[in-house]
């Protein structure tokens, strides 16, 4: 995937009149959280240049791990993540 992709899905996400960002959250690699991920609902976050702000916390881009929809299906993956990863 090239840089900056994520951006773009979370934009159609949280954008497109055909998408509900309800149905969508992300995982993010965050140091101390159970299995070292956090998921946070789409609805919830803010995008920036480089970064997405959860109220005042800045995160970078980087950090997401995966883009999923509530049923389970996979939108967005990082790159290098075995096909075996759950979220």
């Amino acid at each position: 995937m090239r840089k900056g992709f994520v951006k773009e899905v979370l934009s159609k996400i949280k954008y497109d009149p055909r998408e509900n960002e309800d149905d969508y959250y992300i995982v993010i690699e965050h140091r101390g959280a159970y299995g070292n991920v956090k998921k946070i609902p789409v609805k919830l976050i803010e995008l920036g240049h480089g970064y997405f702000f959860i109220e005042d916390t800045q995160i970078p881009y980087h950090r997401i791990l995966a883009v999923v929809r509530k049923d389970g299906k996979v939108v967005w993956k990082k790159s290098g993540l075995g096909d075996d990863v759950r979220f």
